[in-house]
């Protein structure tokens, strides 16, 4: 037998990747993460992996950490990266439950990504399992914040990928059946407007509504998207009670770009719209950035062994660059020969119709079976 006759189960696999969507797991609440941590942790330990638990910071979950036993443990080798966090709230579960209905099966973070890291790891297990060495050792790195820009994980992503010579990212693939192979850049910002109080009802005039100049920025912020750059608010918080006029407002701005010096000539522009006028403060500071990530010719070579394999498997890869960002923003951009896209296809990413076409799970599985066993 090898690699590309494994033999995935599509009910089997849901059957088991089911406790991973079911255990929500929001990017804010690291102990909701850390469960999902440890149900991963216990079906990467059941393969035969050494997990190890690495200590969350900054008010963040934990990470997992699975090496694969090899002979050559301890060499550069291969990197699968993902993560367990979500964009989902505790309690998403009552309005999108797992279900199945037809092809597709439903769930909060079912697509993004834990159906991806999901078939990862059986890929492994049916590897091992059919006794089929892969050329190179395995790493798995689960991380908790990624959703968020990975503030806290971005010196552990890139030290661990420094120590190899691929990664393997099972992002969720893409509309076109195809993988990522560069991703844009991006910028996140912190927002805040500083007003003067007064009574809403008895001396409206006298303040200085902070969540009014959030409003007027918010819009001129948003009117400088272009073709190169866009620019979105999608955070705001303000104000504390209805009959006083708001002296606080905080907010959270994204901008993304396909070439790093229109995100560069981004960063100065949202720095510039600091400043005072009329009684009233807005401040913008910088808040994490992915950098662009643009495929080199050793990439371009990872996909060309991928996309002949899945081309065996009797479906063609086509890639693309992307926008939104992954963890592969750092790997590729460190020069490490990167293929994100790899996880399960479907639709509806951060919303209430978040699913996989089921048949994927096969597909991408015995896609990630064959790129281990073969990359050398």
């Amino acid at each position: 037998m090898d690699a590309t006759s494994l033999p995935f189960d599509a009910d089997d696999m849901l059957d088991r990747l089911r406790p991973w969507v079911e255990c929500e797991s929001p990017t804010f609440d690291a102990a909701a993460v850390n469960r999902a941590m440890e149900v991963a942790g216990r079906d990467l330990a059941l393969i035969g992996a050494a997990v190890e638990r690495i200590p969350g910071r900054m008010g963040f979950g934990d990470c997992v950490r699975a090496r694969i036993p090899h002979r050559l443990a301890g060499s550069p080798g291969i990197l699968v990266m993902g993560h367990l966090d979500t964009v989902h709230p505790l309690g998403t579960l009552a309005v999108l439950p797992w279900r199945r209905e037809g092809a597709r099966c439903y769930g909060p973070g079912i697509l993004d990504m834990k159906g991806g890291n999901f078939l990862a790891v059986e890929a492994i297990g049916q590897l091992l399992r059919a006794g089929i060495a892969t050329n190179l050792p395995v790493t798995v790195l689960l991380t908790s914040d990624e959703e968020v820009g990975s503030p806290s994980t971005r010196d552990l992503i890139e030290a661990e990928a420094a120590r190899q010579r691929y990664v393997l990212v099972p992002e969720p693939g893409r509309r076109s059946g195809g993988v990522v192979t560069g991703r844009y850049a991006i910028a996140r910002f912190n927002l805040e407007a500083t007003g003067r109080p007064s009574h809403a009802g008895a001396r409206l005039a006298e303040g200085r509504s902070a969540v009014r100049l959030m409003a007027e920025k918010l819009l001129a912020i948003e009117a400088m998207t272009t073709e190169a750059c866009t620019f979105s608010v999608g955070v705001v918080h303000g104000g504390q009670w209805v009959n006083c006029v708001p002296t606080t407002c905080r907010g959270e701005a994204l901008s993304m770009a396909k070439r790093q010096p229109d995100l560069d000539r981004a960063v100065a522009q949202m720095l510039a719209l600091s400043g005072t006028a009329d009684g009233a403060a807005f401040t913008v500071t910088r808040g994490v950035t992915r950098p662009v990530w643009e495929p080199d010719a050793r990439t371009l070579a990872l996909h060309a062994t991928a996309a002949r394999l899945a081309a065996a498997l009797g479906f063609d890869l086509p890639h693309e660059s992307a926008g939104g960002g992954s963890d592969a923003n750092f790997t590729g951009a460190m020069g490490i020969p990167s293929l994100d896209g790899l996880g399960a296809c479907g639709d509806g990413f951060h919303t209430l119709t978040e699913h996989i076409e089921v048949a994927s799970l096969l597909d991408r599985g015995r896609l990630m079976a064959a790129l281990l066993a073969t990359l050398d």
